[in-house]
């Protein structure tokens, strides 16, 4: 019998394939019964196998999707285990940077485990959809084979490693931090100090402070290339960050070291884990992630213990190997550098080159952005890909955090060529990094968690928006949008200009698609700022709302007035009343349309709930409650922009308690305004009855209100912006489950 090495061509590391078998020895235990389903879940998240959502039939484009056609039963309702059905293979590829014959082996495996696509994440890894899991060890074989892991692409542990796509090219840069993050890559992978998490770690680096390619503020760690003269020699290190994430309610990284030298990388990022591993919480999920821990014991505390840990953690010669003796492979251009000769290359190229071309800090050499719609490849576009790279430009490829590709040290010279090479493919459209280029989780289409098609709105809004592009106004065309699909913020819409959260409301007894509108994130400066929502919009009024949106900054903005900057001056209250008639939804009689989610014609629903009638149109006491907190809290909102920090999370608070009465209301029409009886009858009837609880983090959210309640604003000590900024936050998001914990309710009503 041939090895594995003979038969894929190429050679695992030793410790790879001990993993890969042992996994597959745990799949086979798990089949007879000999392994527990819960132990057995985290082994496949930790190999980068995850569950997928089958309730959406239909992709983006409306087509059926491939897994329809597996023979696994009726999809439609769920499979029960993992082994029913296929399911998601997440791969991760450090900084993105991945070869012609990473790429090549990617395409075969896409095109024979999978659909056919390979899907860039904002996380620069590779995902695979629709791959049964018995099929799994030999797929990981075949990445393994190429240098290619899945290990710790999912679970409680350190995720993908990213990196600015422009490190080593990008002329405002410090200095090349590729090596560094393929270090710290390889150094905890597997590191036992990194295997006793609570829940995810994440990890990104910049070569500099202006630019969003490395988004630092928005991870457990992110590390800014900085130098400094020491004695007249150039020192590297970093602006070293702890405590940032997207998520439910986002934190905003804090600085743990102004300056961090290289040598003390790796040996400080391990001790941040070590502090994580003892004193994260491991209990409540809801609360594990290191920028909660950062956040209870504030940066001075976590500082002194990450400085005491790095004390007493025992000399580990990797610290300085990782960086000196296991080097990335050097990116060689197969071609001489050369200018663009002046001439007349066609109208689509000069659109691609303004746009997707960005000069490199080599003179000659320019990065070209392959822009991917929606963030998906075909594996007969990326064999296609790999012979014009090979042609121009050489082993140079990494994906982006805005789900594209780029490839570097491409001769300008050769740009007029490699650009005909893309559109022979199907892959040269402009506009990326503009209002076009939109970002999206996978939403409905295949993620469990998906409450609103995040991906059919970002595709319905890059077809609308390209036919228009060029009469854009120039500012518009630079704005960013990106939209997930629950609570969880994969597509990262915190620090876009535009942002959409996917949220669910009941109209008239049937549930509609919804998106919260997210407006004033900051994306430059590894993205500096978070938006805040300010109220839901039916998912079908979107692109109106884009429309409306901007040119109501165009026309109401002052002359070089940055977005950002207007939404701050004009205030929520303005934009409130501008928008406010988008929010209608009209009956379903009226236009079904709405009542149904981009790219899937079936009428909406999430999960297994069904459609559900209303009792009447008689308006309850909860809905009146649900009203006064959507009212409350937009008053914070309002009071935030005016830096009243503490009004906001005062009416934040409020805004929990009127939503909560509401639901109480149902139950004991007779409850006082009294907080304490709130707070004790909503635990009792809600929280302790589970009834508050559901798939989407009901838990999680009901605990903002026992938190907030323990310790008021007003009796702290002291309230800043950032913290109003979380209380607005949690309260917005308790509403929202409050709201789905009353159509709950009227189901049950309805059905009974």
């Amino acid at each position: 019998m041939r090895t594995w090495k003979e038969r894929l061509g190429g050679e695992m590391p030793p410790a790879w394939a001990d993993e890969i078998d042992a996994f597959e020895h745990e799949m086979e235990l798990r089949r007879q019964g000999k392994l527990d389903e819960k132990v057995f879940a985290e082994t496949r998240l930790r190999r980068g196998a995850y569950g997928q959502r089958y309730d959406n039939g239909q992709r983006h484009d409306g087509e059926q999707t491939r897994a329809l056609n597996f023979p696994c039963g009726d999809l439609t309702k769920g499979p029960s285990t993992v082994w029913d059905a296929p399911g998601m293979e997440r791969i991760k590829l450090p900084m993105g940077k991945v070869s012609h014959r990473q790429l090549e082996v990617l395409a075969e495996v896409a095109e024979e485990y999978s659909d056919a696509i390979l899907h860039v994440t904002t996380r620069q890894d590779i995902q695979l959809h629709f791959v049964n899991i018995d099929d799994t060890p030999d797929l990981m074989r075949r990445l393994a084979a190429v240098g290619i892991t899945t290990r710790e692409a999912c679970g409680n542990s350190v995720r993908n490693v990213t990196a600015c796509p422009y490190a080593g090219v990008c002329g405002d840069a410090s200095f090349d931090v590729t090596p560094y993050a393929n270090a710290l890559t390889f150094f905890l992978l597997g590191h036992k100090d990194a295997q006793d998490f609570g829940r995810k770690f994440k990890i990104a680096f910049s070569g500099c402070e202006g630019h969003a390619c490395g988004l630092t503020t928005i991870h457990d760690i992110g590390c800014i290339a900085a130098e400094r003269q020491e004695g007249g020699v150039t020192k590297r290190g970093f602006s070293f960050y702890v405590g940032g994430g997207l998520g439910a309610v986002p934190h905003k990284a804090q600085l743990l070291y102004e300056f961090l030298p290289e040598e003390e990388l790796l040996p400080v990022s391990q001790a941040v884990c070590r502090v994580f591993a003892r004193l994260g919480e491991k209990k409540n999920r809801n609360k594990a992630r290191l920028k909660f821990l950062v956040a209870k014991l504030g940066i001075d505390e976590f500082r002194r213990l990450v400085e005491a840990e790095r004390e007493v953690l025992p000399e580990d010669e990797r610290w300085t190997t990782a960086l000196t003796d296991d080097p990335v492979t050097p990116e060689i251009p197969t071609k001489d550098a050369a200018p663009l000769e002046p001439g007349d290359y066609g109208e689509g190229f000069e659109r691609w080159r303004r746009t997707n071309v960005i000069p490199q800090a080599q003179p000659g050499y320019a990065t070209a952005i392959v822009r991917l719609p929606l963030g998906d490849i075909t594996s007969s576009q990326t064999r296609a890909l790999v012979d014009l790279a090979r042609e121009h430009c050489g082993d140079t490829a990494r994906t982006t955090v805005e789900q594209n590709i780029v490839y570097r040290w491409i001769p300008e010279a050769s740009l007029p060529a490699f650009h005909d090479g893309l559109a022979r493919i199907g892959l040269a459209d402009g506009g990326a990094g503009t209002i076009e280029d939109i970002t999206a989780c996978p939403g409905t289409d295949t993620c469990k968690l998906g409450i609103s098609a995040s991906r059919g709105l970002a595709g319905e809004l890059e077809n609308r928006l390209s036919t228009k592009a060029e009469s854009l106004d120039d500012d518009v065309r630079k704005l960013r949008i990106k939209a997930s699909g629950c609570f969880n913020a994969c597509g990262q819409h915190h620090v876009s200009d535009i942002g959409f959260l996917g949220v669910s409301r009941n109209v008239g007894g049937r549930r509609v698609s919804h998106f919260q509108l997210v407006v004033g994130g900051q994306w430059t400066q590894n993205g500096a700022s978070y938006g805040l929502a300010i109220g839901a919009f039916p998912s079908k009024r979107i692109p109106d709302l884009v429309d409306r949106l901007t040119e109501y900054w165009i026309a109401e903005r002052q002359p070089g007035e940055r977005f950002q900057d207007f939404i701050k001056r004009s205030g929520r209250a303005k934009l409130k009343k501008a928008l406010d008639d988008l929010r209608h939804v009209p009956a379903y009689e009226e236009d079904p349309s709405f009542f149904a989610d981009w790219g899937d014609a079936r009428e909406y629903t999430i999960g297994d709930m069904g459609v559900g009638e209303c009792a009447g149109e008689v308006v309850t006491l909860a809905e009146f409650g649900l009203a006064a907190s959507e009212r409350e809290v937009f008053e914070a909102q309002l009071h935030f922009d005016q830096g009243d920090a503490l009004k906001a999370a005062t009416l934040a608070y409020g805004a929990m308690l009127s939503a909560a009465k509401g639901l109480i209301k149902q139950q004991n029409p007779d409850i006082s305004d009294d907080a304490d009886a709130i707070v004790r009858e909503f635990r009792e009837r809600f929280h302790d009855t589970q009834l508050f609880h559901d798939p989407y983090a009901g838990a999680k959210f009901a605990s903002y209100l026992f938190k907030t309640h323990e310790e008021p604003p007003e009796k702290g000590d002291g309230v800043d912006q950032e913290a109003a900024r979380r209380h607005i936050e949690e309260a917005q998001l308790f509403i929202e489950a409050a709201h789905a914990c009353y159509d709950r309710m009227q189901t049950q009503v309805a059905s009974a």
